[in-house]
């Protein structure tokens, strides 16, 4: 039996699978509460004492960087070692990889209901893989054809310098300058560069925060929610909400074509990450697509790449899953 996780500073994810039947149906699956835990190996053994289930090796989805078989995760007091975990929990094998990483070995075997579809392209068979998630980061991956099946490799491309291509990003761009040591596409296109867009456009004045909306922030440690459901709500008009979020979804459509260029990514391109699926309407309006495409001489070849959005929030679960009969 393989044990997988799906390990975050909020929550955890863990299921136990049977190799012999489909990944995507757990025997048993759970979800805890990560700070209430002392360490992973204490949120495992008591998810494994509630059911009569024994295991003999452990895949998990990190969300951290994973060196040497050690990862540690932001905002949570913990520190994994393979080997260790392997001997608390007297299994055969631990593997550990970045969450993101399990994201793209799950991109292989996602079926239509996972997807959402922006554009159909031609997919070519074997052709690179693009994975890119705005969540709390922007994290990249891609998926390179090796003989029989998909290899996923990491990336660290949303640390990438930003560039503008129009006079209000490079405006943007200037005022970040101002405020950060470097700029780079994290800082713009995910849950931590929204509250960055929303406020180039209140203090440089090119629009106007009304009151019930600054007492609304103010009220909350996270404004992304904020500023992208005011942003999506038909009922009243926000229009400083809408122009930051009409910037991050052109700026995003940007960068994935960015990376979809790079590795040439003639198989199709994946936008995981919890931002995607909640702005659909938004990203399906044109203008990710237009910035997408927007790549001069190369635009034919963009244009003929499939883009999905991920709908399935188990992913990176079902993705560690296969790494871990994989590896």
């Amino acid at each position: 039996m393989l044990l997988v996780g799906d390990i975050g500073g909020t929550k955890t994810n863990l299921a136990i699978f049977d190799p012999r039947k489909p990944l995507r149906k757990p025997l048993v699956e759970g979800t805890f509460p990560s700070a209430q835990y002392t360490s992973l190996g204490s949120l495992v053994h008591e998810f494994l004492g509630k059911h009569d289930i024994s295991a003999t090796q452990a895949s998990f989805g990190v969300a951290g960087p994973v060196v040497g078989g050690r990862a540690t995760i932001t905002n949570l007091p913990w520190v994994m070692d393979e080997q260790q975990l392997r001997k608390e929990l007297r299994l055969k094998s631990v593997r550990l990889l970045n969450d993101l990483l399990a994201t793209a070995y799950a991109v292989p075997y996602l079926q239509n209901k996972d997807l959402h579809t922006l554009n159909e392209g031609r997919r070519v068979p074997g052709g690179s893989l693009a994975v890119i998630a705005p969540g709390t980061g922007l994290g990249e991956a891609f998926l390179t054809w090796e003989e029989t099946r998909y290899s996923a490799h990491p990336s660290e491309g949303g640390h990438t310098d930003f560039g503008p291509t129009n006079e209000t990003e490079s405006a943007l761009l200037h005022y970040l300058s101002q405020r950060l040591d470097h700029v780079s596409y994290e800082h713009i296109s995910s849950g931590m560069g929204m509250p960055n867009i929303y406020a180039f456009f209140k203090d440089t004045g090119r629009a106007e925060e009304p009151d019930w909306l600054a007492a609304k922030l103010a009220e909350t440690d996270d404004p992304t929610p904020v500023i992208v459901n005011t942003a999506l709500d038909a009922s009243r008009s926000c229009p400083i909400c809408q122009a930051t979020l009409k910037t991050f979804v052109s700026i995003l459509g940007a960068e994935v074509g960015n990376l979809a260029l790079k590795v040439l990514a003639t198989g199709g391109v994946y936008l995981g990450g919890g931002i995607p699926p909640r702005i659909l309407s938004a990203l399906e309006k044109g203008n990710f697509m237009k910035s997408f495409l927007h790549k001069g001489r190369l635009s034919h070849v963009l244009a003929l790449m499939p883009v999905h959005v991920i709908l399935n929030p188990k992913v990176s679960l079902l993705g560690a899953a296969h790494y871990g009969l994989e590896a």
